[in-house]
Formats: structure tokens, sequence, C-alpha cells
């Protein structure tokens, strides 16, 4: 036989707080002093024992490491072979279930707990002896509890009649019920304690004070007694220098982390236990139980607290159910309500403004802001300059409408704004609006705005040598710099309700703008065709002016005729588009140099002052339509008459490239802003007083002439080059070397 070998497990000392997210807390290879560990392999043969089995069984009949367990073994121990028995024929299907018996010798009465391991099986033996005594109405006691928990409906009343009822059962100091958060910290939401304790009620704990491989202990282990936080633990000796140490994930009696034995010990709790509320897989809250003495609780009343907690996450699991159901109700309510609103009112803004509160309530948002175009309305504390440059920030990022925006921090935001925001880190952005970028904001601020301190703020605690982060206070305050600036994220049912929200509103705005397109339409028709005869007895007028020798005003009205005649070609234009007509082509070859040169001794006459400087081939021919290529032509030699540096003259360059026309019209001046260049070829823009296309026409100029270009299967485009604004007109000369005359087509739409 080998002689055993203890386990090398880290020494206590060396657990800090930079590895006990490493610690093994499942292999502690240690044991709490109350009881004895034992553990087999699937052959039988006790591989693992804790150094004070002969102490508390006393040294005859126990098997020794190494050694195959018979009959011969325990023989003091009534009933233990029958309990091993039955632990080795459970099921093996993952789920670890201990069996438990009672056990009475002349070393004194015990507690037996075994269960199945993936190596082989683990037997506790917990000494009754300091136990508090189990009652004999106990089995009454404990039927109650469950009872009066069965009868409650609310979560408040839950957790408030549990913490109740484990207090009555067990005789601890303190009992809290915690419930998790999204980030892990919990927050003390009920809670009974002995008069003259410090009340906990309300406050939060970070994620931290529980580490992720506790937190996956809590959820496969539901319940935990850490008996003396004094106690010096027993090393538990292995009968192999290469066997691994026992994993005690499911023991009773596995060992408590240094780093958590000095956190209880600085708050002054000399004994605790935590019972695990587990709903779907995942640690939902927790019941914590303080002692300020040392406690044995038995083994039977543990299990009736474990019960208990079970009943009490079924019936948590109902009434989280029916809160979703009642929160789903509300949210589908307030989206009828807000659609009603917004359907029957003419501008969306204000109806939506109605329920702002509502929005904000319904969404757990203290701050909201609307935003159509330059109207901007803001809720719940928000500054005005905030959210405009937050609207700005949301319209140049390139958000499709319809596609919800979410985001609990500030990260990815350009660090001018993201100061700007102060505590607002939260968003929850819906972009809406066919033609006019639309938003309805809503805003969370930072978390530690709005928490309670996990420990009082002026209450001194005991601090051990790992210093202060092991009290509540010093562990708050490294968390608080953790989450700063970060704020709540938004749930999953929060983001669901949001997003069809959005989707109630896009098909609102489609309503909308459908209704407002059939009387553009309407109207323009009108216009189109009522106006053609007056402008065509101003046009007749000023040429007999012209020819009875008043040339000044006649040049004078043919050039506002002119323009009246343009714009009235516009609205035709745009008429025919919102009809679903279309623009009509009449592709014919034309020699595109002799249509600029007609067009440039044109524009002369009507802007003297404007010196143009062409630049182009002897002959370019393409099959076109003249009249539409024209359309272009002046509108983008209008644009640069009015927006160029007066004196600096027009570049006009006209060439091919592959097959292509390149026709780019360049005049001095400013870069256009970012907005209104990614806007400036939609119809009807009115970005700023400035504009272009906006002061002195309909805004349906450039959207027009990019019509236009897209009918020949071309594209119109601006760029800046310094100090030139350049807009770029490219299509396909569309006539082969073969046939430079090309065919005549047919007039088509």
């Amino acid at each position: 036989m080998d002689e055993p070998v203890k386990s090398p497990s880290v020494p206590f000392d060396a657990v800090t707080l930079e590895n006990c997210d490493r610690e093994p807390i499942h292999t502690p290879a240690h044991i709490q002093p109350h009881g004895v560990l034992f553990a087999f392999d699937h052959a039988g043969v006790l591989t693992h024992r804790s150094d004070n089995a002969a102490a508390m069984l006393g040294g005859g009949g126990l098997p020794a490491l190494g050694e195959m367990l018979s009959h011969a073994h325990f023989t003091e121990f009534e009933g233990l072979h029958e309990l091993l028995q039955r632990t080795r024929e459970s099921a093996a299907d993952g789920d670890v279930i201990p069996h438990a018996t009672e056990i009475h010798s002349v070393h004194g009465d015990f507690d037996v707990v075994a269960h199945r391991t993936e190596s082989g099986l683990i037997c506790e033996f917990e000494s009754r002896l300091g136990s508090e005594p189990t009652a004999p109405s106990f089995a009454f006691t404990a039927h109650r509890a469950m009872e009066k928990l069965k009868r409650q409906h609310s979560i408040e009343g839950l957790l408030s009649t549990a913490v109740e009822q484990v207090a009555s059962l067990t005789g601890f100091d303190r009992v809290m019920a915690y419930r998790f958060r999204h980030d892990e910290s919990g927050d003390v939401v009920a809670e009974t304690v002995r008069p003259g304790l410090d009340l906990f009620l309300g406050r939060r704990y970070p994620a931290s004070d529980i580490p992720a491989q506790a937190r996956r202990l809590y959820v496969i282990n539901t319940l935990r007694l850490i008996a003396d936080v004094g106690a010096s633990p027993v090393p538990v000796t292995r009968a192999r220098p290469d066997a691994p140490s026992v994993d005690m994930s499911h023991g009773v009696l596995r060992s408590v982390s240094p780093v958590h034995i000095e956190y209880l010990g600085n708050m002054g709790v000399a004994a605790s236990m935590s019972v695990s509320i587990v709903i779907g897989g995942r640690l939902w809250g927790m019941l914590a139980c303080h002692h300020m003495q040392p406690r044995r609780v038995s083994y039977t009343v543990r299990m009736a607290c474990d019960v208990l907690a079970q009943i009490l996450a079924s019936n948590l699991q109902g009434a989280l159910a029916k809160e979703q159901a009642v929160l789903t109700d509300q949210a589908a309510s307030l989206r009828s309500r807000v659609v009603e609103r917004v359907l029957h009112a003419d501008d969306l803004i204000e109806a939506l403004s109605g329920e702002a509160d509502a929005l904000c309530a319904a969404l757990n948002a203290p701050g909201l802001l609307l935003a159509q175009g330059g109207n901007v309305q803001v809720f719940g504390g928000v500054a005005q300059p905030v959210a405009a440059a937050l609207v700005q920030w949301l319209n140049d990022s390139g958000a499709i409408p319809g596609r919800l925006l979410h985001m609990d921090s500030l990260a990815g935001m350009p660090e001018p704004l993201a100061l700007q925001m102060e505590n607002w880190t939260g968003l929850l952005a819906l972009p809406f609006g066919e033609e006019v970028p639309s938003w309805l904001v809503l805003l969370r601020k930072e978390q530690i705005e709005t928490i309670h301190w996990g420990g009082k703020p002026e209450k001194e605690y005991r601090i051990g040598p790992l210093g202060p982060r092991l009290t509540p206070r010093g562990s708050f305050e490294l968390w608080r710099e953790t989450v700063r600036g970060k704020a709540v994220p938004w749930s999953a049912t929060e983001i669901d309700s949001a997003q069809k929200l959005l989707d109630e509103l896009m098909r609102a705005d489609a309503a909308h703008m459908a209704e407002l397109r059939r009387a553009r339409a309407q109207l323009m028709a009108m216009l189109g065709h009522d106006l053609r005869d007056p402008l065509q007895s101003i046009a007749d007028t000023a040429t007999l002016l012209g020819e009875s020798g008043d040339r000044q005003i006649s040049r004078r009205l043919q050039s506002s005729s002119s323009r009246m005649q343009r714009l009235v070609t516009q609205v035709l234009d745009m008429s025919r588009m919102h009809g679903g007509v279309g623009l009509s082509f009449n592709k014919q070859p034309v020699d595109l140099v002799k249509l600029l040169e007609g067009m440039l001794v044109e524009n002369r006459r009507s802007h003297p002052g404007m010196e143009i400087q062409p630049i182009m081939p002897r002959k370019l021919m393409a099959l076109v339509d003249g009249e539409r290529i024209g359309q272009v032509v002046a509108k983008l030699l209008s644009n640069a008459s009015r927006y160029g540096v007066p004196g600096e003259p027009v570049l006009v360059e006209l060439h091919e490239r592959g097959g292509m026309v390149v026709l780019e019209v360049s005049n001095t001046g400013q870069a256009l802003d970012e907005t209104l260049a990614a806007n400036m070829f939609l119809p009807f823009k009115r970005k700023s007083p400035d504009a272009l296309d906006a002061r002195k026409g309909l805004g349906l100029g450039l959207y027009i002439a990019h019509q236009v270009l897209e009918g020949h299967g071309g594209t119109l485009s601006y760029s800046y080059a310094e100090p030139y604004v350049v807009f770029t007109a490219v299509f396909p000369a569309g006539l082969s070397p073969e046939n430079p005359s090309g065919p005549t087509p047919p007039r088509s739409a």
C-alpha cells in the first residue's frame, strides 16, 4: 500500500484578491471540522479521508486509505452499508441526489449523507453534537411554513414570508432575501433581523462579492452552511500522489474560501447559511442567513429550508410569469393609445409628446426626447443642448428607419458628445420617418445614481489582512468604479416592446406619407396645368416688348417666365413620379458639345456677370434625351451661379471615358454640411436657410436631375475638392463605334 499523501492544496494565506476568482473552491482539500469525509472510487477503494476520522469515529473498523471497503468496516455504524449500497445503485443521469440517514453509535449521533460522483462515491458524517436540537413538532412547523408560502401570490409576499419562515426554522439572527440583477449584483428585497442589528433592506451588493465559481456551486448545490467562521479546517488526505483532490461540489462539509471567511469576519458574522433560489437553471436570488455566534443547524432543518426554497422558486416563477403578462398587456395598451393619437394627429411629435410620461414609465427610462427635422422636444430633465447634439449624432450615424438602436454605455460615442451627455449613459433609440429623419429616444442614467450602500457608509467594519475590499463598503466602492458610465442594460422584454412600438410608428408614418403624397400629387397636377397658359402669355408679352425696343423689361420678363416655366416642369415631373408613371424619355443621337454650347450662350445672357470656362472635345455623340440632359445641365449651372464665390469662374468639363460620358460642373465654395450632402438628392428638402435648391425653388431640381440620370442608366454625385464644390454626372454614351449615329428608339417611360 502506498504511503498516504497530503493533498497539495494552495496554502490558505496564499489566496489573495488577485487570484480568488481562480481559486478551486470545489476542491479545497479541506472540510469543516464538525464532520468526517470519506471518498471511494467505483471499485470501493478508499481514495480520500479527512484527518479527523479516527478522532471523531474511533480508530477501529475504519477503512485505511487505498483499502477496499468491506463489511468488516464501519461495524459500529448500523445502516451505513445499506446507505452506501442505495447510493451506488442510484441513477447516474447527471443529477446528483444525496442519500441520507441518521446513525446513532457509541461515538455519537450523526447525520450521514452520501452521493455519487464521476469518480465514485463520497460519504460525509456530520456530528449532531453541538447542533441546535430539532423540536419534536418540527415536521408540523415545517409543513405550516410551506403552507404559508403557498398562499402568497406576489413576489414581495413570497420573499417576505420566506425570510420569516427560514428565520423561524433556523433561529439565525438575520435572514435576507437577495434578488440578483442583470450584472449579478444583488438587492436585499426582504429581511428579518434580531433587534439591535443594522438593517440591510434595500441595499445592493456587487457581483464580485460572489465570484463566478461560487455562483456555479450555488446552482448545483442549493444549500450551504458555514457553522463556525473561526473554526480551523481539517485537511483531506489522498491515497496516491497522482490522485486529484476530491471534488466536493455537492458535499455538505466543504471548507470555505479564506477570502470569504475574511469577508464574513470583517462583518462580524460568526456563522452563515445560504439557500439558493434557482429559476430556469439560473441563480435568480438567495436566502442568506447570518448569526453573530457559531451556529450548527441540523441536516433535517436544512433540508426543510431547501424544500421551502424550491417551493419558493416555483411560486416565484409563476408570479414572474403573471407579472410579465401584465407588463405585456400594459405595453400593448400603450402602443394602441400611442398609435391612435399618431394616426389622428397632423404632427407626430406633438402626438407622441402627450404620451411621454407613459412611455418613460413603461420602458423604465427617466429621460425622453422626440425629434423630427429641426423640432426637438425633451422630457425628464434632459438638457436641450444635449438632446440637439445627440440627435445630430444619430442622424449622422446612418441609422435605418425601423431598426432599433440600444446601448448601456457611451462606448463608441465621440468623446465630445460623451462628455456632454453627463450622467445619461443608457440609450434606446427608435428611428422612424421615411422622408424626414425622426426619433423617439429613451435615456437612462448610470447605475450609481440610484443605488444604496451595501453597508452603512458611516459604519466602521473591521478590516483584515487582505484590506478594505473585503467589507461591504469596500467592495461597494470598487464596484462603483467598475459600473461608472454604465446604465442598467435594456432587458429583452423592453427591447421587444420598443421594437413593436417602432413598427407601429413606421406604419403610422407610412400612412401619413401616403396621404401627403396624394395631396402633393393633386396640388402639383393642378398647378402644372393651370399655370401653363398665363406663363405663355407672359412670355409672349416679353417678346412684344423686346420688339418694341424696351429690351431691359423684356429680359426681366423672359428670365422670370423661364424660371417659372422650369418650376412648372418640375411640378409636372414630380406629379408623374408620385403618380407612378415615372419620367418619360425620348432618346436620340445628340451631340452633347453642341447642346452644352447652346446652353452656355443662353446662361451668359441671363447671368452676364458669370464667367464659365468650358473644357470639351470638338464633338461627343450620345444616345440621350436632349431636353432631359438639358434640365440637368441647367440645374447644375444654376447652382454654380447661385452658390459660387462672385468673380470666380465656373468650370464645365465634358469628356468620354470607357463608353461613359462624364460631365463635371465645379464652382469655388465651401464644403457642404454632411447632413445636407447626405440628403441633397431627396425631394422637398429644407435643411437650412442656405440649403442647396431650397431658397428660390421647391426643393425638386436636384432630385429630378438625379432621376433623369438614373433613367439614363447613370449617376449624379457631389464631392468637394478644395476649393471646388463638384457635381459629377456620369451616364452611358449608348452608341457603338460601328453605328455612331445610333438607332432611333421609340419614346419610353
